[in-house]
């Protein structure tokens, strides 16, 4: 008997036990919405409820055909004051109309296996009434205005190799010849005797031909006497020379002969009668003055006497000093040639293009590069909204479910592009909502726009923004379809340090039954080319409106 109340007090006790586990252990599972558009995102929740921690282990391959899972979320652990709440979440979506189950699905709790129930799903078509849909004409054709940022662009770079290549030329093959005698520094002596020998040839065609005879052949003469002799002969008359050259010989420094110097005398009588006079000589005394020329140099050259170690090397030193300076004119008329072609290029891209998208284009400003950047058509969201921007709109995660979001650029970028789809509650809702607050249609509406707009201004708010003015109109885009154009200015920080700059922004409210959607397309106040960028992405912007 005793055995017998003992056994049936341990059964007693097992079954206690069993019921308090199953009783702190709860399962719940649910959708967002069994009544979905193609394409539009189901949310499946799992979710536990227990007074302690458990052990939850769900399939790494879940199955949910024939739906497709567009994200798996990890298990999230909430802890409440006196329990604990474990979320499993899974993202699934499905492209074909009809009426499809969501299947069963398993995961195991301390060990035993859960079986969850299907779900219904109705997946609806979008509905597209061409009857009640407005018809509009078909868009005419506009001129596109030519690209000129890579015309631009080639052309200063084919000015600027074209002008390089002629300067590397010239310096190469003309200016380098004529300098390169000049660089290597010839003796006085043998300079003047190779300029008096080169004479010989001189053609004398017409009167004026004579003069430059007898200007070349006193020049040559001069210059010597300055270089190797040190008589500053250049800026003196002919009187004054002979008188310094008589001078010289009477102190013994230059000991030339007495006939040398008279033989100097005529051939400098005879250069100022044809400069000053416009005499006309003989050619055969042209031969002679050319001969008593290259005497005196002869002869000074061997009379002079010769130079110590100091002068010698003074005089190398001079050369060296020429030869810097000769190569620092060639480098300064390098860079000056550089500095007049690119000059030269700018003025004339400017004269055929304007100012500023020259200078644009070559301080490569940002917004200039998206106007004329090649631009993509793409189609985002439910209802789909067919959209030409310089770029693809990446999609935005958000914390908010109901909430898809794409984007193009950024707050900090020059041009910043945002396209928020936001669903709203089920019809059955709304009419409950309609009824017990006795709101008329267009109340309702109203209502549903102000909430669109202040989740625009708490965007901006949330970005830092301040300073914000902002007006609304009714709008329609080009193919008719109505809008709320909500539009202003605000303050926006522009670095680090707070500075923060004006800019312009316009939001586009298309309002549907099911769902709305906000374009709103941000960028700085002064900016050239961001009016023209948004006009162009509004222009062709195309819905399907959702009846």
């Amino acid at each position: 008997m005793i055995k017998k109340q003992t056994i049936t007090l341990i059964a007693l006790l097992l079954s206690s036990i069993h019921l308090y586990s199953q009783n702190d252990e709860s399962v719940e599972f649910f959708i967002d919405s069994t009544s979905v558009m193609i394409g539009e995102k189901i949310d499946y929740y799992i979710k536990i409820k227990s007074d302690t921690l458990v052990d939850i282990k769900f399939s790494e391959k879940p199955f949910f055909l024939p739906f497709e899972i567009l994200e798996n979320y990890p298990l999230d652990t909430i802890k409440n004051e006196s329990d604990y709440l474990f979320v499993k979440k899974y993202s699934l979506i499905h492209f074909d109309s009809g009426k499809y189950w969501i299947p069963n699905q398993n995961f195991f709790l301390n060990g035993s296996l859960k079986i969850l129930d299907s779900i219904l799903i109705n997946v609806k078509n979008v509905s597209v009434d061409t009857l009640k849909q407005a018809l509009f004409d078909i868009k005419p054709i506009e001129q596109v205005k030519k690209n000129y940022f890579d015309t631009i662009k080639w052309i200063l770079i084919v000015i600027l190799i074209g002008l390089f290549i002629t300067g590397l030329i010239y310096f190469l093959f003309f200016k380098t010849k004529t300098d390169s005698n000049s660089l290597d520094i010839e003796p006085p002596f043998e300079r003047a005797i190779k300029e008096l020998k080169e004479l010989e040839s001189f053609e004398l065609k017409k009167d004026q031909d004579y003069k430059e005879y007898y200007s070349s052949l006193t020049g040559i003469v001069r210059r010597y006497l300055e270089e190797d002799a040190k008589v500053s002969a250049l800026e003196s008359t002919s009187d004054q020379l002979l008188l310094k050259l008589e001078a010289l010989k009477t102190q013994g420094v230059l000991d030339l002969k007495t006939q040398t110097l008279n033989n100097l005398k005529n051939v400098l009588k005879t250069a100022d009668l044809v400069k000053f006079a416009k005499s006309i000589p003989e050619k055969n005394l042209l031969y002679r003055d050319r001969s008593f020329a290259e005497d005196l140099v002869i002869e000074t050259n061997e009379v002079l006497p010769e130079l110590s170690e100091e002068e010698l090397r003074e005089q190398e030193e001079y050369k060296l000093l020429l030869i810097k300076k000769r190569r620092k004119k060639i480098i300064y008329r390098g860079v000056l040639f550089f500095i007049i072609s690119i000059a030269f290029s700018f003025f004339l891209a400017v004269s055929i293009y304007g100012f500023h998208p020259v200078t644009d284009t070559i301080l490569g400003n940002p917004t200039i590069k998206l106007k004329n950047a090649e631009w993509v058509t793409s189609q985002y969201g439910i209802p789909p909204v067919k959209l030409v921007t310089p770029d693809v709109l990446k999609r935005v995660k958000r914390s908010d479910d109901q909430i898809q979001s794409f984007s193009f650029g950024n707050y900090e970028k020059p041009f910043y592009v945002d396209l928020i789809f936001k669903n709203k509650k089920s019809e059955n809702n709304n009419e409950n909502d309609q009824s017990s607050d006795k709101k008329s249609e267009a109340d309702q509406s109203e209502k549903e726009i102000q909430e669109l707009i202040q989740l625009i201004l708490d965007e901006f708010n949330l970005r830092g923004a301040s300073n914000i003015f902002s007006k609304n109109e009714e709008v329609k885009t080009f193919s008719g379809i109505p809008a709320i154009k909500f539009f202003g200015t605000l303050d926006y920080p522009v670095d680090d340090q707070g500075e923060k700059g004006r800019f312009n922004y316009s939001s586009y409210v298309f309002d549907f039954k099911s769902k709305s959607i906000i374009l709103t397309i941000l960028y700085e106040k002064d900016d050239r080319y961001a009016l023209e960028i948004e006009n162009r992405i509004i222009n062709n912007l195309e819905l399907i409106k959702e009846l």
